[in-house]
């Protein structure tokens, strides 16, 4: 006989980015009047990054050898992941935490920018620069520096420190994986392949090589800061942000066996890519925006969008056409994007939002417009910079 499929909730969250750390400062400064974003407008001048806040790594990583083996990205994944472990009130011992699986999305690791300078600055106007480089490169790197790099060693950190050792699967892909990564999850769930699942990822937006390398595809938002909505132009562009974002997802059997209580029911997720021609991009987002089986009334859209001006522009076109009444919010304002983290942390919010009937306030300058009622769901989209789009809708626990 076929199994009915489960329902999925959401049981914890684990946040942290320029906006704060947990789930209440997310909404008070997501709700509140005239709250603005945290920007880092010198330092990587003239662009912005979102970027952390101060953090005690200690108070989810005790161990200092655990934290001095790990870069930013990895320590900020694993601070997230403990989290929502925590606000899930998951029991911290093996025999518990060896049931639930995992599935992160993560981009690669970071370089040595000392190293990078050195090479650089020695092998200019240098006539055959590649012995040099070799040598550079052989002396000056950290042994440990590559094995570092490895996307999986979030996954394998969270493992150690949070005795998360259920199975484990880690996607890349940038903001695909994140969406891969929730749809797995939930599907997983959904079949009773799994009932528990630790789900999320981690971006680090305060690295130069990774902001040299989206200013060299001309991805980068310069000179001016604008929201998110407002950012349609030749002008337009993303703003990196430094993001951790876990979700404890679990059947709805389990979550009563141990007495959890959700904040959102994940009713639908699924994602696409193809061409980003605007007929094609938006006749995909639309099929999905379709299937996820939404409601135009007292429905708050949060807008995964990048801030890249054909695409913002299509994919707010596309949610306005089929859902006219629905408040949309481009989170990216207030958080940044955090390309593998992006969708997940989108997730989260739409969940914290849901749980506590709120929606966020309009960005100044912006199409954003007000709106006077609590959402009765939450759609989620997800547009990645380059390739990928991704729909997720989140309704209150117990909904039919």
């Amino acid at each position: 006989m076929t199994q009915a499929p489960r329902d999925v909730l959401i049981t914890g969250l684990g946040l942290v980015s320029s906006l704060g750390e947990g789930v209440d400062a997310h909404l008070a400064r997501l709700t509140g009047a005239g709250s603005q974003p945290t920007i880092e407008a010198e330092r990587f001048a003239p662009h912005f990054v979102h970027p952390l806040p101060a953090i005690d790594w200690s108070r989810q990583i005790p161990k200092k050898g655990d934290q001095r083996q790990m870069e930013t990205w990895q320590k900020l994944g694993v601070y997230a992941a403990g989290l929502a472990l925590e606000d899930a009130e998951i029991a911290p011992d093996e025999a518990t935490r060896s049931q639930i699986d995992m599935i992160v999305s993560a981009g690669g690791g970071e370089r040595d920018p000392d190293v990078d300078a050195l090479v650089m600055a020695r092998a200019r106007g240098a006539d055959d620069p590649q012995p040099l480089m070799n040598e550079l490169l052989s002396s000056e790197l950290r042994p440990t520096l590559f094995l570092a790099q490895l996307s999986n060693l979030m996954a394998g950190n969270i493992s150690i420190v949070h005795k998360v050792t259920g199975s484990s699967r880690t996607f890349m892909g940038e903001e695909s994986a994140g969406m891969s990564a929730v749809q797995i999850a939930s599907a997983r769930i959904r079949s009773g392949q799994s009932r528990i699942c630790l789900v999320g990822g981690a971006f680090s937006s305060e690295r130069k090589d990774l902001l040299l390398n989206y200013e060299l595809g001309g991805f980068l938002l310069r000179d001016e800061w604008r929201p998110v909505s407002a950012r349609t132009d030749e002008r337009a562009g993303l703003v990196p942000g430094s993001i951790g974002a876990f979700l404890v997802l679990e059947d709805a059997e389990h979550a009563s066996e141990r007495g959890a209580t959700g904040y959102a029911r994940l009713r639908f997720v699924a994602g696409d890519r193809g061409s980003r021609e605007p007929e094609r991009f938006a006749g995909r987002l639309d099929r999905l925006l379709g299937e996820s089986g939404a409601a135009d009334d007292d429905l708050l859209v949060l807008s995964g969008a990048t801030g890249l001006g054909a695409e913002t522009a299509v994919e707010r076109e596309t949610v306005l056409r089929r859902f006219p009444r629905a408040a949309q919010r481009a989170y990216g304002t207030m958080t940044g994007h955090g390309f593998e983290a992006q969708f997940p942390a989108g997730v989260a919010l739409g969940a914290a939002l849901l749980s506590a009937s709120a929606i966020p306030a309009p960005a100044a300058g912006g199409e954003e417009r007000a709106a006077g009622f609590a959402p009765k769901q939450v759609l989620v989209t997800g547009v990645g910079h380059v390739r990928g789009e991704g729909v997720c809708l989140l309704e209150p626990v117990g909904a039919s």
